[in-house]
């Protein structure tokens, strides 16, 4: 059974994003080494109950929470989303040392991510 496993912030100001988060909820909020404008969100300390996340720079379809979902073939989950109605909208994309990723959108409007997990990944 997939698993949500991450989920995305979108903000206009991610310092202030930040800045609210970590003083709200304690959250330990660093920049990605990567390209990006992307943070990485740590809720809780590892092997406790709950996921991570990331903030990032609010865009044309990442208005709201995106949850990511964990797969084991992101191929075979992308085929199955568009046969039952859904739309991918970011095709498969590498995330380096984790895996790669997609976004999706489903029958009722709602954006997603699916994660196919793959620490080669370049």
């Amino acid at each position: 059974m997939a698993r949500v496993v991450h989920f995305e912030l979108p903000a206009d100001d991610p310092e202030r994003a930040i800045k609210f988060f970590e003083s709200v909820f304690g959250w330990g909020i660093t920049k990605w080494p990567g390209p990006a404008d992307y943070w990485l969100v740590q809720t809780g300390e590892t092997g406790e109950a709950g996921i991570n996340g990331g903030i990032t720079r609010r865009s044309d379809f990442m208005t709201s929470t995106v949850n990511t979902i964990d797969v084991a073939s992101l191929d075979d989950v992308m085929e199955k989303i568009v046969a039952h109605g859904g739309q991918v909208l970011a095709p498969r994309m590498p995330v380096a040392g984790v895996g790669y990723l997609a976004y999706c959108r489903d029958t009722e409007g709602n954006i997603f991510g699916v994660m196919q997990a793959d620490p080669n990944a370049a």
